[in-house]
C-alpha cells in the first residue's frame, strides 16, 4: 500500500513538473530563474533571522530572570535592528513572488490560448466530449491556482525543510538527555525533544491525510460545478432576448437552481470533512503550543536549565515542530491545487490530442495547389456518435468543382447537411473524409447565419477578422452606409457588445459589409442574409456582384429570390438517411 502511495506521488509530481517545467526553459527562463532565486534568499534569509530570533529569546528571558538591566536595554536594540531587516525580508518576498506568479500566469496563459485556438481545437473540444468542461475556467481560473499554488506550496515546504535542519541542531543541544529507570535499568535518551517533536508531527501527518483524503475529490468537483453554473448563468445572458421572447424565465431559473444545487450539495460535502479536519489540526495546533513545556517542565524545575533555556527549547521545539507538520498545515490548499492541477493535466491531454488530429488531418483534409479553382474529392460526412466519435453518414463520396468568379447556390430541405457541408470546406469538420483543395494564397471567408460580434468597438467588429485598424473611417462609413447602416457610421469608436444591442437583420448586414471591406476570393453564405426582406436581401446581394465581381460566391438559402443572384446550382437530396448532391 505504501509503495503505491510513493508511485502515485511520484507519477503525480513528475506530471506536475511536466506543467511547470516550459516556463523555466522558456524565452523569460533568465528572468524568472533571476525571480526565483531571489525569492529562495530571502526565504534563506527569513530563516536564518528566525535562528537569531530563537537565540535572542534565550538571552532576553535569561536578562529577566537575573534582572540584568544592561543585558535588557542592549538586547531590545538588537530585536529592533533583527525586526527592521526581517520587515524588509518578507515585504519583498511577497512583492517578487506576486511578481514572478503574474508573469508565468500571464506566459502560461498565452501558451494554453494559443494551443486551444489554433488549428480550430477549441471546436473540436466542443463538437467531442473529452471530460474537458468549462475550457474557459481553467484558462482563467485552475491557471491562476496552479501557479499561485505551486509557488506558495514551493517556498513553504522549502522553508519548512530549512528550518528543520537548522533547527534540528539547536533543539539536538538544548534539549538534553531523557533519563528513567525501566525497572533495574537506566535509560537516556539523548535529545529526547527532538524525537518528541518528530513522532509528533509524522502521527498528525498520517492522521491529517486520513481524515482529509476526501476533500481532493470534493475541491474537484467544487471547480467543475462552479464553472458550470457560471457558465449557464453567462448563456442566458447571451440569448437573453430569446429568453425573454419565450418567456421562458421560469424554466430558466428552475434550471439555474438546480445547477447551484449541485454547488449546494457539494459545499456540505466539503463543510463536513473541512470540519473534521479543522477539530483535528486545531486541536493539534494549540497541543503543539503547550506541549514542548510539559515535556521540558521536569528539567526546568529541577534545575537542569534556566528560564530563557526552557522558552528556547519551546521555540526551537515550535519551529521543528511546525516545519515537520508542513503536510498537516497544508493540507486544505494541497487539495484545492491538486484539484486544479487535475483538470489541468486533462485539459492538456485533450488539447493535445485535438491538435495531433488536426496535425494528421484526420477528418476532411484541406490542400493548397496551384490550380484556380476549389475542389471537393471523395468527400463523406459524418455527424458525431453520443460518445464523440463518428456517427450516422450524411454524405458520400461527393466530388465538385467552384471555379473562381462563380455564382453557386446549394439548396435543399432542412437537416439534409448543407451547413456541415460548408464546415467541411472550411476545414472544421472531424466527422468523415475526403479532400478539399484550395487555391494557394486564396482568401477565404465564412459568414454564418448568426455572425459572430466581438464585444469591443464597432470598427472591431465590423473589421473583423482583419485588425481594427485595417480600413481607414471613410471606407467604413462609406460600406455601413452602402449596407443600409448609415445610423452606426458615427459611432465606430463606440465600444459595446453589439450581439446583444444590434437586432439580426442588423447583425446579417454587418457581416456582409465584412465581407465588401475584407474582398474575400471565395464568400459562403449560410443563410447569411435570411434576416433580412427580401428587398434588402436583393440589395445586399447586388452590393457583393458589384464589389465583388471576381470572387466566388456560395450561398445556402430557402428564398427562390436569391436564386436569381447564382449562375449555377447544387442540391443535396435525401435518400435512405443520407443525402446526394446533384447539380440542378
Amino acid at each position: 500500500m505504501k509503495s503505491r502511495l510513493l508511485i502515485d506521488a511520484t507519477t503525480f509530481l513528475g506530471k506536475v513538473w511536466k506543467l511547470a517545467n516550459p516556463y523555466w526553459f522558456s524565452e523569460e527562463r533568465w528572468l524568472a530563474r533571476g525571480l526565483l532565486a531571489a525569492i529562495v534568499a530571502l526565504t534563506l534569509g527569513l530563516v536564518y533571522l528566525a535562528v537569531l530570533f530563537n537565540d535572542w529569546n534565550r538571552q532576553f528571558y535569561n536578562s529577566l530572570e537575573q534582572k540584568n538591566f544592561a543585558d535588557f536595554k542592549d538586547l531590545l536594540l538588537y530585536f529592533c535592528l533583527l525586526a527592521v531587516i526581517y520587515i524588509a525580508a518578507a515585504v519583498y518576498k511577497i512583492y517578487l513572488t506576486q511578481m514572478l506568479e503574474m508573469r508565468w500566469r500571464v506566459w502560461l496563459t498565452r501558451e494554453y490560448l494559443g494551443e486551444w485556438l489554433d488549428k480550430q481545437v477549441y471546436y473540436r473540444l466542443e463538437l467531442i466530449s473529452r471530460g474537458t468542461d468549462n475550457p474557459d475556467q481553467r484558462i482563467a481560473e485552475d491557471l491562476r491556482l496552479f501557479t499561485d499554488g505551486t509557488l506558495s506550496l514551493a517556498l513553504g515546504l522549502l522553508t519548512s525543510v530549512v528550518t528543520l535542519i537548522s533547527f534540528i541542531a539547536i533543539l539536538w543541544s538544548v534539549s538534553g538527555p531523557l533519563v528513567f529507570m525501566l525497572g533495574t535499568s537506566e535509560i537516556v535518551i539523548p535529545g529526547y525533544m527532538l524525537w518528541a517533536a518528530l513522532l509528533y508531527a509524522v502521527a498528525a501527518s498520517v492522521l491529517t491525510h486520513y481524515i482529509g483524503r476526501p476533500l481532493i475529490g470534493l475541491s474537484f468537483q467544487r471547480e467543475q460545478r462552479e464553472a458550470d453554473f457560471r457558465f449557464n448563468l453567462v448563456r442566458l445572458r447571451e440569448h437573453a432576448e430569446g429568453v425573454a421572447l419565450y418567456r421562458g424565465e421560469s424554466p430558466e431559473q428552475q434550471g439555474l437552481l438546480a445547477r447551484f444545487e449541485l454547488i449546494r450539495a457539494n459545499w456540505w460535502e466539503l463543510m463536513r470533512y473541512t470540519k473534521r479536519l479543522t477539530y483535528f489540526t486545531a486541536g493539534y495546533a494549540q497541543i503543539a503550543i503547550i506541549f514542548p513545556f510539559v515535556v521540558a517542565a521536569p528539567r526546568f524545575f529541577a534545575g537542569s536549565i534556566t528560564l530563557g533555556g526552557l522558552t528556547q527549547i519551546a521555540n526551537a521545539f515550535g519551529e521543528v515542530q511546525g516545519a515537520l507538520s508542513w503536510f498537516v498545515n497544508t493540507y486544505g490548499t494541497l487539495a484545492g491545487w491538486k484539484a486544479s492541477v487535475d483538470r489541468l493535466l486533462t485539459f492538456q491531454s485533450a488539447l493535445q490530442k485535438a491538435t495531433q488530429e488536426a496535425e494528421e488531418s484526420r477528418g476532411i483534409r484541406i490542400a493548397t495547389s496551384g490550380s484556380a479553382d476549389l475542389r471537393a474529392e471523395h468527400l463523406d460526412l459524418a455527424l458525431p456518435a453520443g460518445d464523440g466519435t463518428v456517427g450516422r453518414a450524411i454524405l458520400t463520396d461527393t466530388s465538385f468543382r467552384i471555379e473562381r468568379g462563380s455564382r453557386v447556390l446549394i439548396s435543399g430541405p432542412s437537416g439534409s447537411g448543407k451547413s456541415t457541408l460548408f464546415r467541411a470546406l472550411a476545414g472544421i469538420w472531424p466527422f468523415g473524409k475526403g479532400e478539399v483543395t484550395i487555391p494557394a494564397g486564396a482568401r477565404v471567408l465564412f459568414l454564418p447565419q448568426k455572425p459572430y460580434l466581438p464585444i469591443g468597438t464597432l470598427r472591431q467588429a465590423v473589421s473583423f477578422p482583419a485588425a481594427a485598424n485595417a480600413f481607414d473611417d471613410n471606407t467604413l462609413r462609406e460600406t455601413l452606409a452602402a449596407c443600409s447602416l448609415g445610423a452606426f457610421a458615427d459611432r465606430l469608436d463606440e465600444q459595446g457588445n453589439w450581439g446583444m444591442s444590434m437586432s439580426g437583420g442588423e447583425q446579417q448586414r454587418l457581416a456582409i459589409a465584412r465581407a465588401l471591406l475584407n474582398r474575400p476570393d471565395w464568400l459562403f453564405l449560410d443563410e447569411a442574409t435570411s434576416s433580412l426582406d427580401e428587398p434588402t436581401e436583393a440589395h445586399l446581394y447586388g452590393l457583393l456582384r458589384e464589389h465583388l465581381p471576381r470572387s466566388a460566391l456560395v450561398s445556402i438559402a430557402h428564398r427562390p429570390a436569391v436564386a436569381a443572384f447564382h449562375d449555377r446550382r447544387f442540391e443535396l437530396k435525401p435518400s435512405a438517411g443520407r443525402s446526394t448532391l446533384v447539380a440542378a
